[in-house]
């Protein structure tokens, strides 16, 4: 979607934010979304638990320092996650697997008594046929998404202004990338396994390609914007008496606040204890930790506890050493003067002078990644960064992702021995209890929905453990990607719209960025109105696979989606969603008919 600038803060900080939440770093350089403070006083972020220390002295050099620890999130079904680990259901999990391997078992020797044969594998012949050339054609597709490279570097440069000509040239490359993919799977005449894989992962790609221009191209906008808010600035100073006049005012400020800060960090220094000093991550290599110093960790403690609403924080009290700490990394020379200027004026009595210089270290900021490399826009636009998002498992760009320390070949393994493993029962279950099932238009409406009912639930299920578990923790693991939380408990879910938010979170995400957010943000629409164009964005993208697909336009699917709308408005009234179980019930049922009800409407009619 085409988003514009926001040319408020308001909006720019609600709708749009653009700013990676916090890492396992020792900065953090800017605003952070979603933080929440839990029972035991760390940060619940969006991509991990952030815990800041209470200071202590090193026993090496007896100064005062603070530990900070960032545990990223995992997948529920992952044999690391300790919460599912001590779960009460996980029995369940084990169950499942073992039910289905003895029911694949007995299926296998239920077909060699019948037929003289385990499996036929005609099935297998059948997505198996012009494999050679699919992979060239997906190869092509992704070698394509390159050319975002040169594009950024050309709208980094000031060659091309983003708003708007870079954002219409990218939506018109994307279009014909689209375009050419759904061309070419209709002129190979491919099955439907083919060409649905070619065009959803020319989805996939489309929607990487956009969020990494659009993320480059709106900081563009942010950079030229700091620009001319430091300009203003600095003609502000000469109504108070000139720029160097303006400083020596501010700096007295600043002293000001300084011993205040001390005095304050004096008292909670008193009964610091002395933990053990270890600086390497935990046995399954996510648990990072490092040291800093007490300024800068009592600047991002309180950066925290302020957005997450907590009592004992406040982002009006960082002290003139904190915006230091958190602005200057990765700067150039001007851009360090230009800083500097600012945190200092924002001390400034003058509310215009101190408001300005404020409003430049916040656009500031969002140039800056919050990780412990401290990427600086535009120093990430290069070659080897967008290989590296390429691999990572996500569908929306950063300047810096929470990171592991190591790849684990054991961990691979597992995941490549599950994603076998469940390949193999997925094709039983397609091949022994989907496609001798398809219907036709001469079979029983009804009884062709109760025969598909049960396998499409296993081969959704499947898949699922398939694609979001198994393929999206490997790539992760590969590209030392450390946010693993690809999807919730959905299976818990009440409504259609806790699905949605829970069971896909990388499209999720991608959706209400660079959609929903997008077009509220843009084109000042409501939340029910932004909502209705993103289902209907959505919607469509389905619907278009299910055509590729079939070869039909039936246009069941889409409906289908659409229908959801008023439905989710609908579990929101207060009876509905006081009976959680009744919800789960619904939701269950609307699944199980779901899959089967699609099939025998594109298939049969």
């Amino acid at each position: 979607m085409l988003s514009a600038p926001l040319l408020d803060r308001e909006k720019l900080s609600d709708a749009t934010n653009y700013k990676a939440t916090p890492r396992h770093g020792v900065h953090d350089a800017g605003p952070i979304a979603m933080t929440t403070l839990t029972e035991d006083g760390r940060f619940a972020t969006t991509e991990g638990t952030l815990h800041v220390s209470k200071p202590f002295r090193s026993r090496s050099t007896k100064k005062l320092r603070a530990m900070i620890t960032f545990e990223p999130r995992k997948t529920h079904f992952d044999t690391t996650n300790e919460a599912s680990g001590t779960n009460e259901f996980r029995g369940f999990f084990t169950l499942f697997w073992m039910s289905l391997f003895l029911f694949t078992v007995q299926t296998y020797i239920s077909s060699l008594e019948a037929n003289g044969y385990a499996l036929s594998f005609a099935f297998a012949t059948m997505f198996s046929r012009h494999a050679v050339t699919l992979a060239l054609s997906d190869l092509l597709l992704v070698s394509a998404t390159v050319l975002c490279v040169p594009f950024a570097k050309a709208v980094s440069k000031g060659w091309i202004n983003y708003y708007w000509t870079g954002a219409i040239l990218q939506h018109i490359f994307q279009t014909c990338v689209l375009f050419v993919t759904i061309t070419w799977t209709f002129h190979r005449q491919w099955p439907w396994v083919q060409s649905g894989f070619l065009t959803l992962h020319s989805f996939v790609m489309i929607m990487k390609m956009h969020s990494y221009v659009s993320v480059n191209g709106y900081l563009q906008w942010i950079s030229r914007r700091s620009m001319d808010v430091l300009a203003e600035l600095k003609r502000a100073t000469v109504r108070v008496g000139g720029l160097e006049e303006a400083l020596r005012e501010a700096t007295s400020k600043r002293a000001d606040a300084d011993a205040a800060w001390r005095v304050a960090e004096s008292h909670s220094t008193d009964d610091a204890s002395t933990p053990m000093e270890t600086c390497t991550p935990d046995a399954e290599g996510v648990l990072m930790k490092s040291f800093t110093d007490l300024k800068t960790a009592a600047a991002l403690r309180r950066r925290l506890a302020a957005i997450s609403g907590s009592p004992y924080g406040s982002a009006e009290t960082e002290t003139e050493t904190d915006r230091d700490a958190v602005n200057d990394s990765g700067r150039g020379s001007e851009e360090v003067e230009g800083a500097s200027i600012a945190c200092i004026l924002s001390y400034h009595p003058d509310e215009l002078v101190a408001g300005l210089a404020k409003e430049f270290l916040d656009l500031d900021s969002e140039l800056v990644s919050t990780g412990p490399e401290q990427v600086r826009w535009p120093e990430n636009v290069t070659y080897r960064n967008f290989v590296v998002y390429q691999l990572i498992p996500t569908l929306v760009y950063e300047l810096e992702y929470p990171r592991t320390d190591r790849i684990r070949p054991v961990y691979i393994f597992e995941k490549t021995i599950a994603f076998m493993g469940s390949f193999a029962l997925l094709y039983t279950v397609a091949e022994c209890f989907i496609i001798p099932l398809t219907p036709t238009p001469d079979q029983s409406f009804f009884r062709s929905l109760l025969d598909l009912a049960l396998p499409f639930m296993i081969a959704f299920l499947l898949l699922f453990y398939i694609i979001f578990e198994c393929i999206c923790n490997a790539f992760a693991e590969i590209s030392y990607f450390a946010d693993r939380l690809f999807y919730e408990d959905w299976w818990n879910s009440t409504s259609w719209e806790e699905f949605s938010r829970k069971w896909n979170k990388p499209v999720h995400t991608f959706l209400l960025r660079h959609v929903y957010a997008s077009t509220r943000a843009s084109y000042g629409l409501s939340r029910t109105t932004a909502m209705f164009v993103t289902f209907f964005l959505s919607a469509m993208a389905h619907e278009l696979v299910m055509t590729i697909v079939t070869k039909k336009i039936r246009m069941y699917l889409f409906l289908m989606q659409l229908i959801q709308i008023p439905l989710i408005l609908v579990s929101r009234a207060p009876v509905i969603q006081r009976n959680k179980l009744m919800g789960n019930v619904v939701f269950w049922l609307g699944l199980y008919a779901g899959f089967p009800l699609l099939c025998v409407a594109y298939v049969a009619y």
